[in-house]
């Protein structure tokens, strides 16, 4: 029987740009993030290919700012086109390193700053529908929902922080909660009494009425169907029980924003939240600053 050749990747294919490789190169990053980085690079390989460029060494700056600027007119999101660049940066600055291409074609390379929109913020009237609203102790998912609500402001956690929670990772006689955020990071966040008597109260009986014999047990939190909460779950009972559209992070800006309102140090809340660079907490004392104007203008007597 004849020994079947090595096919090499076929000059003008996707695999001629060797995205699988990229991907290992990227391992160590967040699922969320290499899941986006691929996408990103496979639509500009996509496009490239209908200029007729079929290999990353044939890649210009020029088709690149191109590129970028067609994203704009196809109405794509300021930060989508943002993270699309940064995109293209981590790939050609890896085929540079490896030396599977010349010049970096996306040196100087920018794309339109992400807006300066200020994070969404919980209303109180909000807060208080999700964090005191009335408790059957007999429903566990109410009971779960209360819990997960509490952690998600207590804690101020990443959605797919709160999902990925195990059991064994709630310290709740010291008041800690060891999390697992982007990169494998761990980090260990205090919580109030509120919040571990809502994890205590559903640890008791109503997780075990959810569980199923498929249930993962490690789990902190199940869905009705027990498989472990996922981040559509969450979104869903926030909204339910705010009454409205109310994304996750909304929680999480409104935990920082208040830290830093309480007098909590910049550098403290970096460290809380999981941010590697204290650049992305700074959005938060703009967050209070305006806060601060908006009271001064509405108190003030000549505001």
């Amino acid at each position: 029987m004849a020994r079947a050749r090595a096919v090499a990747p076929r000059v003008g294919s996707p695999d001629a740009f060797d995205l699988d490789g990229f991907a290992r190169h990227i391992a160590a990053r967040s699922a969320a993030t290499r899941r986006a980085y691929r996408a990103d690079l496979e639509d500009a390989v996509a496009w490239l290919g209908r200029l007729g460029v079929d290999r990353p060494s044939a890649v210009t700056r020029v088709q690149l700012r191109r590129y970028l600027a067609s994203l704009q007119t196809r109405g794509l999101a300021r930060a989508t086109v943002a993270r699309r660049a940064a995109a293209l940066r981590a790939y050609f600055g890896w085929l540079e390193r490896t030396g599977a291409t010349g010049a970096d074609p996306t040196a100087g390379l920018t794309a339109a700053v992400a807006g300066s929109r200020l994070p969404r913020l919980a209303g109180r009237d909000e807060l208080e529908r999700l964090l005191d609203a009335p408790l059957d102790p007999d429903d566990p998912v109410l009971v779960r929902d209360r819990a997960v609500c509490e952690l998600l402001y207590a804690a101020g956690l990443r959605v797919a922080e709160l999902c990925g929670l195990d059991v064994g990772d709630v310290d709740l006689a010291g008041r800690l909660v060891t999390v697992t955020g982007k990169g494998d990071k761990q980090r260990r966040v205090p919580i109030h009494d509120a919040c571990a008597a809502a994890v205590a109260a559903w640890l008791v009986a109503p997780r075990a009425a959810l569980a199923r014999t498929t249930s993962p047990t490690a789990a902190l939190f199940y869905n009705r169907r027990g498989s472990r909460l996922g981040p559509r779950d969450v979104r869903r009972l926030l909204e339910a029980r705010a009454g409205g559209p109310l994304h996750p992070h909304a929680l999480r800006h409104t935990y920082a924003t208040h830290l830093l309102e309480g007098g909590a140090d910049l550098r403290v809340v970096q460290e809380l939240l999981g941010h590697a660079n204290l650049t992305t907490t700074q959005v938060y004392t703009h967050v209070s600053k305006e806060r601060l104007q908006r009271v001064h203008r509405r108190t003030h007597p000549r505001g």
